[in-house]
């Protein structure tokens, strides 16, 4: 079929509405509530206002949202008129009426969606500023992501990227009229949800800043100017290729010499690679995963370097902790290892050392809060800054990610990065990496084919059966995104999932699209494809591509924790979880009364 958008003839299928034939043919049509990627499109922000005639008779002509409107065969649609651009202007202008207008403070300064299509319809003298403007709740109790209502515009993409990509419906629209906002299911504080697993991704279609990471970049500057204080800064792998994003380099562009600098002209002592410490997880995790095949215990063994992932399991699915594995994450590994061995070998106090994660997601910040992660009181990670936080920081002292020139690492070990640490930044990451090392140490030998293809990709979930020689065949399962976990674990319930290893992680794509990465405007998960790449090709250029092979790794159990698993290395390098799923809560006659007057 086909119709006119702006006198353009544009071919559609019956059923897309106005909007998505838009977007398809690059028309651009501003909306803050439909959301394209999610096929989210509730027309609550009303924004996507078009003119249209129905049909080629000279129907009379309509002022419709293009989200919700089809298109029929023959429909002349009008983007631009004069008309159209002056509801839009009334619109934006009513959206503004209760909006918190302290841009400076917000986390989404210079790149809200809202100050954009007040720019695009040409708003300027706004008589409805602040009219109806009333306290709404704003809630920093969480530890990784933080919300205020006060900036809420109500379109909903929040709710349903945590209803439908993740599955959980963590989250909730609060109150009724102008007292309405985003709010947490089932709480009233998000620090006591009980579904929330702070894996971030409704901040990254929060158009404006009613969601947003918790800021802890203050603490960062003044441990970074205190001379009496060392740190100690490493990144994720997922980092170097998503930082770029905001400075303006080609999407999945590896950045990591250029971040080296910038870390050190910021303040910090040393500069290190979590992707050591990743290479560490694989040789407690792929030795964890032998001991339990042996055994028959504990399988299907499940990967733990997640903090969402584990948050999902020991807050809905407590009964699979016994199949998590109990080896830490990188950055758990890296924290304990910075307290106790690089302490030792640099002569240094650990009580002064502060360890400063670089990381792309926002549960990593819940991770370091876990009391399992410290000692004597003392946390194994001291802060954490997301890829956005890091983004900010650099913009605030002028630090221009793109003219800085490369550096290495400083430190005088932990300096080696594999490609086996690089990939843990993609789905199927960690489980490839794994498989190296395992394939290695049963058979002796290594894998013929490096790159173990039959775990990569963008499906929701991916299949192989690996031969370990005398241990035989084992089965093997990457699932990404949470509500796509949730389908694996009915089917394990139901005997449809016969995995011994099975990789998970929370947010699609994984890391490389977490929480905290980059945000981009209007595109959910727009850069996912590129990052991989970035990925990938870190690995098939490194001199080194498995865990076992790290020379820095190997000088470690030589010379500190002895061997896989050993007394030391169960207490330095894994962890235990805890049941906290708690039963839901009944619900209020003012509650019940609300949903009713909702309809």
């Amino acid at each position: 079929m086909k119709a006119w958008i702006n006198d353009i003839e544009i071919e559609f299928t019956e059923g897309e509405t106005v909007l998505q034939a838009a977007s398809r043919a690059g028309i651009f049509i501003p909306t803050l509530c439909a959301f394209l990627p999610l096929d989210h499109t509730p027309g609550t922000c009303r924004m996507c206002l078009v003119e249209i005639s129905p049909g080629a008779d000279g129907s009379e002509k309509q002022i419709v949202t293009a989200c919700t409107t089809p298109l029929v065969e023959g429909m002349r649609v009008q983007t631009r008129t004069a008309e159209v651009r002056r509801v839009q202007r009334m619109q934006v202008a009513w959206i503004f009426a209760d909006h918190d207008q302290d841009c400076a403070s917000c986390a989404r300064y210079g790149n809200c969606e809202l100050q954009d299509l007040a720019l695009y319809v040409g708003l300027r003298d706004n008589t409805c500023n602040g009219r109806f403007t009333q306290k709404r709740p704003d809630d920093w109790s969480a530890t990784g992501v933080v919300r205020d209502a006060n900036k809420c515009v109500r379109c909903g993409r929040c709710i349903e990227v945590c209803r439908r990509v993740q599955g959980i419906s963590a989250l909730t629209l609060d109150d009724i009229g102008t007292a309405s906002g985003v709010g947490v299911a089932g709480a009233k504080r998000w620090a006591d949800s009980s579904l929330c697993v702070q894996c971030g991704q409704c901040t990254l279609v929060c158009p404006t800043g009613a969601l947003s990471e918790h800021d802890q970049i203050e603490k960062a500057v003044d441990w970074l100017s205190d001379s009496d204080i060392k740190t100690v800064v490493a990144f994720a792998p997922a980092v170097r290729v998503t930082i770029g994003d905001e400075f303006g380099l080609p999407a999945g562009q590896n950045a990591e010499k250029k971040i080296i600098t910038a870390l050190k002209r910021l303040g910090a002592d040393f500069v290190c690679d979590i992707n050591w410490a990743a290479d560490v997880t694989i040789m407690e995790e792929g030795t964890e995963l032998l001991h339990r095949l042996e055994s028959g215990k504990g399988l299907p063994m499940m990967t733990s370097c997640c903090p969402g992932w584990v948050n999902f399991v020991e807050k809905l699915h407590p009964e699979l902790i016994e199949n998590l594995s109990s080896t830490r994450s990188p950055q758990g590994i890296f924290g304990s290892l910075v307290k106790t061995w690089f302490a030792k070998e640099h002569g240094l106090d650990p009580a002064k050392i502060r360890f400063i994660s670089l990381m792309p997601c926002t549960a990593k910040k819940d991770e370091a809060a876990r009391e399992q992660l410290a000692k004597d009181g003392m946390p194994d990670t001291d802060l954490v800054l997301t890829v956005r936080e890091f983004a900010r920081l650099l913009h605030r002292y002028g630090i221009d990610l793109t003219t800085l020139p490369d550096s290495d690492y400083d430190s005088p070990f932990m300096t080696q990065n594999t490609g086996a640490g690089a990939i843990f930044g993609v789905t199927g990451g960690v489980m490839e990496a794994a498989l190296r090392t395992v394939h290695h140490a049963v058979t002796g030998k290594e894998l013929e084919h490096v790159a173990f293809e039959a775990v990569r990709g963008q499906d929701w979930l991916r299949e192989a059966e690996v031969d370990l020689g005398a241990k035989g065949k084992i089965k093997v399962a990457v699932v990404h995104g949470l509500a796509n976990v949730a389908q694996l674990i009915e089917r394990m319930k139901n005997g449809q999932a016969d995995y011994q290893f099975i990789e998970v992680m929370a947010c699609p794509g994984g890391c490389v699209d977490g929480g905290g990465t980059v945000r981009s405007k209007f595109n959910y998960l727009q850069f996912a494809k590129k990052r991989a790449e970035g990925i990938y090709d870190i690995d098939e250029k490194r001199p080194i591509r498995q865990s076992h092979n790290n020379p820095d790794v190997v000088r470690l159990y030589k010379e500190f924790l002895d061997k896989p698993l050993s007394c030391k290395a169960e207490e330095l390098l894994h962890t235990s979880y805890k049941d906290r799923k708690v039963a839901p809560r009944r619900r209020t006659i003012t509650e019940i009364w609300r949903e009713v007057k909702l309809g």
